[in-house]
């Protein structure tokens, strides 16, 4: 029989829960004035930069309007040069026999109501001015950007809903549910360690593969979900170009806008377990066990509860001591009482187990979330 004792290892923590990427900025483009459209300045489903040029709407009687609103102002200045002289003659007068009280204050007044007037003019011009400039619509994020709505030759108004949408590409976010249980024990087991920068964030991409960029997390909601007892966790991860946009025609990333991945929460720092090898656990009914070497070589069964453990590496929490002799191969054969010849168990065992301890700081038990 091959035994090997009970030691401890390092172990990372590792909770796994399904959550989707998200763009962490989200812009539907529409239109603020009624007008043709002239031009579309983009290409569907390529990156923009904040400030690009997206449509040209027809302009033409904007700038008339603005034309006609700038007169309205002149002619209303030159009207009040005038009356702001004929103040300056009444208020000349009011010392000789000519002059009069009810002059002057009827100047002052008729002053007052041009200088009104030129006010509301002027912001009549900025009103044109504006809706001028919204025959240009800019992207107001970096992005990527969607199909377009509407083609050249259309009119488009306010009322003609989202023109194109941009979502932004690098970082992005990823949510994901956690049961109320869950959440809990996350609580407990890194509050006093560091709350969120005791974790890291990794993702499994729908093909499998892990994804070599690390996340952080930086937001649980403030309310639970009453029909699924779930909080909602957030954090955000990198979402580089893949490739050098000069060779692709544009940038690639791996990430996506709303694509469904696995989430690991990770603990930064890995913690010492009680290990034995996953060999060695057999289970029933009632749930998991090992057989030790007992007085006198007989072998002895013991019930265990495991903790969060990895392929080759088992972390118990209850059940075993440091240093129990625990039966890893041959166990099939074993019997609670009876007389075993324990030996050392074989290299391919004892290699997997500190092979595993070395990984990275330590092995990775693995915890699946209960996302109802």
């Amino acid at each position: 029989m091959g035994v090997i004792e009970a030691v401890k290892r390092p172990v990372t923590e590792s909770s796994e829960f399904l959550g989707r990427v998200e763009a962490t900025n989200r812009v539907n483009v529409v239109a603020r004035v009624t007008a043709f459209l002239d031009k579309r300045n983009f290409i569907e489903g390529a990156e923009v930069k904040s400030g690009d040029l997206l449509y040209q709407l027809e302009r033409g009687p904007f700038e008339a309007d603005l034309e006609s609103k700038k007169a309205q102002v002149a002619q209303l200045q030159a009207t009040l040069v005038n009356a702001k002289l004929t103040t300056n003659r009444a208020k000349a007068l009011l010392g000789g026999p000519a002059g009069q009280q009810s002059t002057y204050d009827a100047a002052v007044a008729n002053q007052q109501s041009l200088e009104a007037q030129v006010q509301a003019a002027q912001a009549q011009v900025d009103l044109s001015q504006i809706n001028l400039d919204y025959t240009e619509i800019h992207s107001p994020i970096d992005g990527r950007i969607g199909r377009t709505a509407v083609t050249e030759g259309n009119v488009v108004t306010p009322s003609s809903g989202t023109l194109t949408t941009i979502v932004s590409q690098d970082p992005m976010y990823v949510t994901f549910p956690v049961s109320v249980r869950e959440a809990l024990n996350l609580r407990a087991r890194y509050a006093t360690r560091g709350g969120f920068n005791a974790v890291v964030i990794r993702l499994r991409l729908p093909d499998g593969r892990l994804y070599d960029k690390v996340g952080e997390l930086n937001f649980v909601n403030n309310t639970i979900a009453q029909n699924t007892d779930t909080i909602t966790l957030r954090g955000t991860i990198p979402n580089p170009p893949l490739y050098k946009p000069t060779e692709t025609g544009g940038a690639v990333r791996e990430l996506t806008d709303n694509e469904f991945v696995t989430v690991l929460l990770e603990g930064v720092q890995p913690v010492e377990v009680l290990a034995i090898p996953r060999a060695a656990v057999l289970s029933d009914q009632e749930g998991e066990y090992v057989y030790v070497v007992g007085a006198d070589n007989k072998a002895e069964q013991r019930r265990i509860k495991l903790g969060q453990s990895t392929s080759t590496i088992a972390a118990v929490t209850d059940g075993l001591s440091l240093g129990d002799k625990v039966i890893a191969e041959g166990v099939q054969k074993v019997r609670p009482g009876e007389v075993v010849a324990p030996g050392p168990a074989s290299a391919m065992i004892q290699s997997s187990m500190k092979a595993s301890a070395e990984d990275n700081g330590g092995a990775r038990g693995s915890k699946s979330g209960a996302n109802p």
